[in-house]
């Protein structure tokens, strides 16, 4: 290969990986201004043109990226199911026992969901989507909670829960937990996110009833409760 070639080849290889670094960060420009806007007027009230000033782009760059506002927010959630995982698994690395992970995976949850708007769209507009990208944002959440059902039957089968528990509804009340913090957190509280979060945990763990007190509740249909299906998801 002759030196001007060679030069010519560099020339254009820095050029293509400098187009898509910026396309990249354009792309999470519009993104971020997406989320904020669904959040703050609502999927339904939102524009496509809106979004695009709120990005400071022309609405034909938009929609040559987006056609359709449907699959940038199908875009939105896709970026925010995966960065929440990340999250999450990046937390619970360094630790090997399984209610520690729990705990701690909690925390990075809430973290998560403190922290962008797009979480918040997340939990709440992927009812707005219709057809094929109502069914891939259904996909991912499935594949998100599979991984929240994974930490639960790994401290299942280690012998940290009831044997009788009911690992869906569990899970339910973890996210339900965790998901309802967006709407009454405010960040001048008294209480940090990792201090809320660990509130949560240790009420899963160790129950809001005295110890003492326990098994006057206990009743014959408490073992069928806990441990019955969930139906109809």
């Amino acid at each position: 290969m002759s030196l001007t070639l060679a030069r010519r080849l560099r020339y254009t290889l820095g050029h293509l990986t400098k187009q898509r670094a910026g396309s990249s960060e354009i792309d999470e420009k519009l993104v971020r201004a997406a989320a904020r806007l669904f959040r703050e007027e609502g999927f339904a009230a939102t524009t496509l043109r809106q979004i695009a000033k709120a990005a400071g782009m022309l609405p034909g760059s938009v929609h040559y990226r987006y056609p359709t506002k449907a699959a940038l927010l199908l875009a939105l959630m896709r970026r925010g199911v995966e960065a929440d995982l990340a999250c999450v698994r990046a937390a619970i690395a360094p630790a090997r026992d399984p209610l520690e992970r729990l705990r701690l995976a909690m925390r990075a949850r809430v973290r998560y969901l403190l922290s962008r708007d797009a979480a918040t769209v997340v939990l709440y507009d992927w009812r707005s989507l219709k057809g094929r990208a109502r069914a891939e944002m259904i996909r991912l959440r499935d594949s998100y909670e599979a991984f929240w059902a994974g930490l639960l039957h790994e401290a299942a089968g280690a012998g940290r829960l009831h044997a009788e528990i009911d690992l869906n509804l569990l899970r339910f009340l973890i996210f339900g937990a965790t998901n309802w913090i967006t709407m009454w957190y405010s960040p001048g509280g008294s209480r940090t996110p990792d201090e809320i979060s660990d509130a949560f945990f240790y009420c899963i763990v160790y129950g809001a009833v005295g110890e003492a007190h326990r098994e006057s509740l206990v009743t014959a249909e408490a073992p069928e409760l806990v441990s019955s299906s969930v139906k109809g998801r």
